[in-house]
């Protein structure tokens, strides 16, 4: 019974240190009507999306060069559910420093470059 206790709070003290990024979310549309679902993951000291599918305007699965790219890589928080990182537009091919806002399951994610900025829209948790 203790090894059993044991294990069960090694896997809850796991579990309570997941960043509430993680996880995985839709895309709002790009300018072409395409969403994505990028899953979110630790990667080093950082956390990365990576875009695990893509989606049509009419939300038809579709095949995208893009699958298995990061879309989101050196991302760290920076408090009050901020996130600063890198962030990837397959419909501008462009990257941009990222700034996420998280709020509940919803995350409002904006980039710039060379002072330009872009608002990316809001994406949504599937899971």
């Amino acid at each position: 019974m203790k090894h059993l206790l044991a294990a069960a709070f090694a896997l809850l003290a796991t579990a309570a240190v997941a960043d509430p990024l993680e996880g995985l979310w839709r895309t709002a549309p790009d300018d072409n009507g395409n969403t994505g679902l990028i899953q979110v993951a630790p990667c080093g000291d950082a956390l990365c999306g990576i875009l695990v599918r893509a989606y049509g305007p009419d939300g038809a699965e579709i095949a995208s060069p893009n699958l298995g790219r990061h879309i989101i890589w050196d991302t760290r928080p920076q408090g009050g559910g901020e996130y600063r990182g890198r962030v990837y537009a397959p419909d501008r091919d462009q990257e941009y420093r990222s700034r996420l806002i998280l709020s509940g399951d919803q995350l409002s994610v904006s980039g710039c470059v060379l002072g330009i900025c872009r608002e990316g829209g809001v994406w949504t948790r599937v899971q």
